[in-house]
């Protein structure tokens, strides 16, 4: 009954976003300024597919998906932006082609998705740079500052009002209010929450006792659900702080802070600051894997420490022939150097291209 009902839940999705679609590949073009967005050769698919996971990535994945249909009569991918974690759910049960993902796949996971690709494994493919912006509405406070031992103190509590001597001492001059912080985290299983609190982890052991995990773990603050969730609640409320990926925040023309570097930098949240972060990650994945390590504690000078990388998760082989053939196709579009070009359009960055490089290899393998 569980597994029906979120079946259901995925269905109501798929028919909706094949409508939509299927008037973005209409000959009327009107997809707003994607339709000037380059989109090269695009070796296309005629396929409906589904697809599940990251909010994060939702925006991207709508952006690419208008410029793909268009392109490629026939073509139609709908993406249920239902987390991470029950993206993956719903890739290893066999409900959706390929998943998105703020993180890798855990051990246990990738057993799940080797018997998903009929024997075969499955891939963690980066595609998407979303820095994690740290959101507040405080009124008449603007360019906050913050270290990662601030922001782990007010995230587990321990710092409870705005004019609390840390935050003070870390903005100079700014009017703070001794009204309290309402801390807000995400409720659902979310791929951006494990970012969030690998960072908080890595460089504010001391402050944050809690292991990174995708379910929040602190009992301070309010949970809202998903990254629309979040954001509206931290819009329509004062006092509020809360994490979330940069082009929510950009599109609800949010307040960011400015987070402080392992280099003693306190970097604004940009597309570009949050490249430099990236393009220092271990690829720690073998073979076709390109499973990221980063360093949240970065010395990079400009770099914004806060970063998360969406990756598409897929079969090497395994996929019925259509599935599987709409996969690489899609993938190796949003891999290129015209879909990455998108992204700095829409509030991300694209995957830096020594990353890129490898990505795009992967996915000339998949069948």
């Amino acid at each position: 009954m569980k597994n029906g009902s979120r079946l259901a839940a995925l269905g109501g999705v798929v028919v909706a976003g094949a409508l939509a679609l299927s008037a973005c590949g209409s000959d009327s073009n009107q997809g707003g300024n994607t339709a000037n967005v380059p989109a090269g050769d695009i070796d296309c698919a005629k396929a409906t597919v589904n697809s599940a996971g990251s909010s994060a990535q939702k925006n991207a994945i709508e952006e690419w998906t208008k410029i793909y249909s268009q392109k490629c009569a026939g073509a139609n991918l709908n993406y249920n932006p239902s987390g991470s974690g029950a993206g993956i759910e719903a890739f290893t049960q066999g409900q959706v082609a390929f998943a998105g993902s703020d993180s890798a796949l855990k051990p246990d996971e990738v057993t799940a998705a080797k018997q998903r690709c009929q024997g075969n494994n499955a891939v963690n493919l980066p595609m998407v740079v979303g820095p994690v912006a740290v959101i507040y509405n405080v009124q008449g406070v603007n360019g906050l500052q913050l270290s990662p031992e601030t922001i782990a103190n007010i995230f587990s509590g321990k710092i409870k009002t705005w004019n609390d001597p840390a935050i003070a001492k870390e903005n100079s001059g700014a009017q703070l209010p001794s009204t309290p912080i309402k801390p807000v985290y995400r409720s659902d299983e979310s791929g951006t929450t494990e970012n969030f609190t690998k960072y908080l982890k890595a460089t504010a052991p001391k402050a944050w006792t809690f292991e990174p995990a995708k379910k929040w773990a602190a009992s301070a603050g309010q949970g809202a659900a998903k990254s629309d969730g979040v954001t509206a609640q931290v819009k329509n409320t004062a006092g509020t702080i809360s994490y979330v990926e940069m082009s929510y925040a950009e599109t609800n023309k949010l307040s960011t802070a400015k987070v402080k570097n392992g280099a003693g930098e306190y970097t604004a949240l940009s597309a570009d600051s949050a490249s430099k972060a990236v393009a220092g990650a271990k690829v720690v994945g073998t073979g076709n894997d390109v499973a990221l390590e980063i360093d949240y504690a970065t010395k990079e000078a400009g770099a914004y420490p806060i970063v998360l990388v969406t990756y598409e998760i897929a079969c090497e082989k395994g996929l019925p022939s259509e599935q599987a053939q709409f996969v690489k196709s899609f993938l190796t579009y949003t891999a290129s150097a015209d879909g990455q070009k998108v992204l700095t359009n829409i509030g991300y960055a694209p995957v830096p291209a020594q990353v890129l490089t490898k990505v795009q290899g992967s996915i000339k393998a998949l069948s």
